[in-house]
């Protein structure tokens, strides 16, 4: 038999875990900012402490934190680079807050490694010893997938992900005021395919669809027959999912 306090506590527990769940229903689609990976670049080496490389760096970083809420910022040269590209809906507070924690977290993970990248849901941040601004980075990419499968046609849903995506480059790239940016929507028959494609703002539209189509390519054994999955990478992104993942994601493709 339970005692009198026992059964409390067990009360108490499950009123603080209904609120968590009832705060956690209640927060924006675009508000999730999960951990997402990160790599320490082993091959560029370490710098010291104190050395000319921490100063220039600590100097970019604050450069960083106090224009974080404009969602792009780029500054380096053939020694010393950094980027920091937020999520297209992500700027102002949300995007500040996305680099401090990112910021934070690379300095834990790869402590003194001149060549470093984080992402997380809302943003990137990627500090080199090279200058890499400009140039499509077919190297630091990866996938992440549900363990969902959609099972029936897979060549169908092969082709309506495959159009997805390439629509929503298309729409990220054109015109003259392109945002290298775009969500969208397609109907897959009785459900709805949710995208996402992003490009670093370093990037030509040209090198924007290169980017997308090579990891759109590299990747298909990740996102084929997938009920959501991601591609990430240093120059460019792309998403796909079954449910709205950002807020006032209505566009229809």
């Amino acid at each position: 038999m339970y005692s009198l306090s026992s059964v409390l506590k067990r009360l108490i527990l499950i009123h603080v875990l209904s609120v968590q769940l009832l705060i956690n229903s209640e927060l924006p689609l675009n508000m999730t900012n999960a951990y997402l990976n990160h790599k320490c670049l082993v091959s560029q080496g370490k710098y010291k402490p104190g050395s000319e490389y921490e100063t220039r760096l600590k100097r970019i970083m604050k450069r960083f934190y106090s224009g974080s809420n404009k969602g792009y910022d780029g500054i380096g040269d053939p020694t010393l680079s950094a980027m920091l590209q937020c999520r297209g809906d992500s700027y102002g507070a949300k995007c500040h807050d996305c680099f401090a924690t990112a910021l934070a977290a690379l300095r834990r993970r790869c402590p003194w490694y001149k060549g470093k990248m984080i992402w997380y849901d809302q943003c990137l941040l990627a500090i080199s010893s090279k200058l890499s601004f400009g140039q499509i980075d077919y190297d630091n990419n990866f996938c992440m997938s549900n363990a969902k499968k959609v099972g029936g046609d897979q060549i169908a849903f092969i082709k309506a992900w495959n159009n997805l995506i390439i629509d929503l480059t298309n729409l990220a790239t054109i015109g003259d005021n392109y945002t290298l940016y775009s969500v969208g929507e397609k109907r897959y028959k009785g459900d709805m395919i949710y995208g996402m494609v992003q490009c670093t703002r370093d990037l030509s539209p040209k090198a924007c669809k290169e980017c997308v189509s090579y990891n759109r390519l590299h990747f298909q054994d990740c996102v084929n027959d997938i009920r959501g999955a991601r591609v990430v990478g240093r120059s460019c992104s792309f998403r796909l999912e079954f449910y709205p993942f950002i807020a006032k994601q209505v566009r229809n493709i």
